[in-house]
């Protein structure tokens, strides 16, 4: 069975100059992983919700016991709000942030006349969950995981044995 039987046809696609919040929104909305970025009609890159997660920097968490004093406990409150006013603004500039500033420049794609084997193959490898789909360096489609396990499940019909 060849990539292009079970590949999801003319992807959702974002422009590279795209900002991240347009991304997230996409992801949400067609609940979708990734999607390919393009700088034009060219394959340039691709943005997944593993990039976005990386945007936040979560920091290290502790598994310290903390007993606030009678005076941290007024300060606490004060603390956890300027605290969050920098959350905000940091989400804001990421938010506004480019596509291109956060997406994997080096690609891995796949041809649409490719088996679906190669394609796991090179998904497995490279641990990573879809493929951008080729036809003469122009993006016709993208395939996921889900995708070639639907595609093998359809080849072999329940109750069949090799």
């Amino acid at each position: 069975m060849l990539v292009k039987d079970v590949m999801t046809p003319d992807p959702v696609t974002i422009q590279a100059d795209a900002k991240v919040s347009e991304a997230a929104s996409i992801l949400r909305k067609r609940r979708i992983g990734g999607i390919p970025v393009m700088d034009g009609e060219r394959l340039a890159g691709i943005v997944t919700e593993t990039d976005l997660l990386s945007l936040l920097d979560v920091g290290e968490l502790s598994d310290d016991l903390w007993l606030p004093s009678p005076l941290e406990i007024i300060e606490i409150p004060i603390r956890e709000f300027v605290n969050w006013e920098k959350t905000r603004k940091a989400l804001t500039y990421i938010s506004e942030s480019p596509i291109s500033d956060i997406m994997s420049t080096d690609v891995i794609y796949i041809d649409e006349n490719a088996e679906i084997e190669e394609a796991a193959k090179l998904m497995l490898s490279e641990g990573i969950a879809r493929l951008p789909v080729v036809k003469s360096d122009r993006l016709v489609g993208i395939v996921t995981r889900q995708d070639i396990v639907r595609g093998i499940g359809t080849a072999f019909p329940e109750g069949t044995e090799d």
